[in-house]
């Protein structure tokens, strides 16, 4: 590239999003923020140190959800220093270079988190499905190659967006939706240029990753609630299924914003700025604050584990 090009670059500045409007409430908005991203990381750290601490817990499951909670670390502090940012300090700027970086460590973490969904999903559909064979499919280099593809894929998935995104000129100064860089928000401001490529690109990645993921885990389910639902006794069939309600829990905290933001950004208008702002939020937040808090629940023996940690 050019020297007069790398100037140019090098002088755009996207402005985030806070909320529009009501910039004087923003310093009260960051109480909860601060708050939220407290609970998650602490809640994630707790899960992490109960997990490598006690050999009972290194089993798949709980090896799974030890990746899912390294995942959500990842989206916390890809979103934290620009969402806190915006709301503690009102700094809304940042350059082409920070926010496209962001961008491919939000959406290569996005699809990751959806590989591990997928990965506990295949973990209820063997113990359900084929206890038997489940120490011997399951085993740890088997889980670690599954961990490392799964992340590989992510990665190599996300890493074109920039690379795409870079090849267009930017005006010296950018709105976006949100507090944070997504690749469809950044391809809104590009309606007078050519973005076929990006569209397909993304929308490919979009249904080779999260699509087919959401999928398989579906065709699990029906699997395995097939399979609970042959077992004769009342008992044993509701025991079975407890084991994954709080799996869906968190296929749903995930998919279901994600989709809605998927959805506005492509055929949104105006009047979906609200819902726009809610879901994004909602998308990166969440998940890593309540997933913690629904598996400690559900689950019994991890439950026990960090009781007798905080009460020791």
């Amino acid at each position: 590239m050019s020297p007069v090009n790398d100037t140019k670059f090098k002088s755009v500045v996207f402005l985030l999003a806070g909320i529009p409007g009501q910039e004087y409430l923003h310093l009260w908005i960051s109480v909860p923020f601060c708050f939220i991203y407290v609970i998650s990381i602490l809640g994630n750290s707790v899960i992490l140190f109960i997990i490598k601490t006690d050999p009972s817990l290194h089993e798949p499951m709980y090896i799974f959800l030890s990746m899912l909670a390294i995942t959500d670390f990842g989206l916390l502090i890809s979103t934290m220093p620009t969402t806190l940012g915006i709301f503690l300090f009102n700094s809304r700027e940042i350059s082409l270079g920070a926010c496209f970086a962001q961008l491919f460590f939000i959406h290569s973490l996005a699809k990751i988190e959806s590989s591990m969904l997928l990965l506990m999903a295949f973990d209820r559909f063997i113990a359900i499905c084929n206890p038997l064979r489940y120490a011997s499919i399951l085993t740890p280099p088997r889980i670690a190659k599954m961990g490392l593809v799964f992340v590989l894929r992510g990665v190599a998935v996300a890493l074109p967006f920039p690379i795409l995104l870079k090849r267009f000129q930017y005006c010296r100064v950018n709105v976006l939706s949100h507090s944070y860089c997504l690749h469809q928000d950044i391809m809104k401001l590009l309606a007078c240029a050519d973005i076929t490529v990006n569209n397909i690109f993304g929308l490919s990645t979009a249904l080779l990753t999260m699509g087919l993921d959401s999928l398989l885990i579906f065709l699990s389910y029906v699997m395995i609630l097939k399979t609970v639902l042959s077992v004769a006794s009342h008992s044993e069939c509701l025991r079975a299924l407890n084991t994954c309600v709080s799996h869906l829990c968190a296929v749903l905290l995930f998919y279901i914003p994600e989709i809605g933001l998927s959805v506005i950004h492509r055929f949104g208008n105006s009047s979906s700025h609200l819902l726009l702002f809610v879901l994004g939020y909602f998308y990166l937040l969440v998940p890593p604050l309540m997933n913690p808090i629904v598996y400690s629940v559900k689950s019994k023996h991890l439950r026990a584990r960090i009781i007798r940690v905080f009460i020791n």
